[in-house]
Formats: structure tokens, C-alpha cells, sequence
């Protein structure tokens, strides 16, 4: 058994619903557009300044976090033999590791790309100087949240 219901004003009943049809349609366009516009405004990249001296030798420049990858943009001078390595992490997870040749009494740039194919990208990094040995001279742990610290931690 069907039974219908007759609004006693079903033409009021109509404007209504087109008035409240057209302003959510006009609110849904304006969320849209917001929407729209922000991923490009919000994958502005964290950045680190880098500065590692140790003598006469150094590594300097700028540490960018984007959302799967971590881009070194530096300058290396080797004052007798040095080589530079960065290594990506997640937490205390390790996630990428590259470094430079061993560089004897020159300079120029010296950049890295990481990868961070996780979750959330990398959040810390560790950059640091070695001699040809591979012994240990000085490094420095930068975070994603725009500062570097001595040390590896």
C-alpha cells in the first residue's frame, strides 16, 4: 500500500529547496576553488642551513625537505683530502645515504638529492665530513623544522 502525502503549499515547499540547492552549490564552488589553490601554496619546502668547518676545509648550504625527498644544495672545499656524506632518516629510521668522491685541494658544489618514500618524507638529517680514512672529523644534524645542531644525534 502506497500512500502520498500532498503538501498544502508544495510551491513555497520548491522555491525553498532551489534557494538552499543554489547556495550550497555556490558554497561548494567557493570550498572548491580554496581547495584547488592549496596544494600549491601548501608544499612550501622546510629548509636547514647547513655549515660544517673543520680547518681550512668546509661544507656550506641549504637543506630543503619536500614531501618524499631531501635536497642539499651546497659548496665543498677539501683542504687535503675530505669527502661529504648526508644520510635521510624518519624518526631514527634510516632511509637514503649518499656521499661525495673524496676531494683533495678543490672546490665547487657538492649536492645531494635523498629519498624519503615513507609517510610523512624525512624529518632529520645527518651531514658530515670525513677524511680520505674515512675517519670522522665534524657534522651536523639538521631538522625539518628549519635549524641544524653539531654533532650526529
Amino acid at each position: 500500500m502506497v500512500v502520498m502525502v500532498r503538501l498544502k503549499n508544495a510551491s513555497k515547499v520548491k522555491s525553498r529547496t532551489r534557494k538552499v540547492g543554489v547556495a550550497v552549490t555556490a558554497a561548494a564552488s567557493v570550498a572548491g576553488m580554496a581547495f584547488a589553490a592549496t596544494p600549491a601554496t601548501a608544499v612550501g619546502a622546510a629548509a636547514a642551513t647547513v655549515s660544517i668547518e673543520y680547518g681550512a676545509s668546509y661544507y656550506k648550504g641549504t637543506a630543503s625537505w619536500s614531501n618524499r625527498s631531501v635536497g642539499i644544495d651546497a659548496s665543498f672545499k677539501a683542504s687535503n683530502c675530505r669527502r661529504v656524506y648526508a644520510r635521510a632518516f624518519a624518526g631514527s629510521t634510516s632511509l637514503d645515504f649518499k656521499s661525495s668522491s673524496t676531494w683533495c685541494n678543490r672546490s665547487g658544489p657538492a649536492d645531494f638529492t635523498l629519498a624519503a618514500n615513507v609517510v610523512g618524507g624525512s624529518d632529520n638529517i645527518w651531514v658530515y665530513m670525513t677524511d680520505e680514512n674515512q675517519n670522522y672529523l665534524k657534522g651536523q644534524t639538521c631538522y625539518r623544522a628549519g635549524y641544524c645542531i653539531d654533532g650526529l644525534h
